[in-house]
């Protein structure tokens, strides 16, 4: 079923757009959610959420692209069930890797920017548009589906010393961007 088809299901508040949704990207929904916990049950939680989220959300929104929408959506669950757990037991992994490697070009909340979300969510947009395919890939790969530099590597067929300076070199432009913007990091 095409993605408008779904949409239109959940508009309806047909119970059937959730068992669609799982069908066309709950495979894609759970590598998300892995890529984050590390635990397949947890992911598994999460990806559960992120079904009752969308049924929530939709309406009032009317996504243009659901792939993308149920993504988000799992993705933001399951980085909020991140750091409830790691909370509780304050460990170390590939996520808190990630969020500390950007941490040094994005602007923590509150950090005195001078820009609102969507200035910034447009700037990264912008940047990510700049960047060639190669290096777009693998800093996507990393920061939003948390891959870790091994796997990157294997997956494009490079050395993890190349991905790393791949990374650096990303984090390194997106930062003098926002600086340039006038973003306080």
């Amino acid at each position: 079923m095409d993605d408008k088809r779904i949409v239109e299901l959940y508009l309806l508040r047909n119970e059937d757009a959730v068992k669609q949704t799982q069908d066309k990207y709950g495979k894609y929904c759970l590598n998300i959610a892995h890529g984050i916990l590390e635990n397949r049950e947890d992911a598994e939680e999460c990806v559960n959420e992120a079904y009752l989220n969308t049924w929530n959300c939709i309406p009032p929104h009317r996504p243009q692209n659901l792939k993308t929408f149920v993504g988000k959506i799992t993705r933001n669950a399951a980085l909020k069930l991140y750091k409830k757990k790691s909370a509780i037991r304050r460990g170390g992994g590939q996520t808190d890797l990630c969020l500390e490697e950007l941490s040094e070009c994005i602007p923590a909340k509150n950090g005195g920017q001078t820009a609102d979300d969507a200035e910034i969510k447009e700037m990264l947009n912008s940047f990510l548009a700049s960047l060639s395919a190669d290096m777009r890939r693998v800093f996507v790969r990393r920061y939003w589906y948390m891959g870790t530099v091994s796997e990157i590597a294997r997956m494009y067929g490079y050395t993890e010393g190349k991905v790393t300076a791949l990374l650096f070199r990303c984090r390194k432009k997106l930062k003098a961007l926002l600086e340039k913007e006038g973003i306080k990091i």
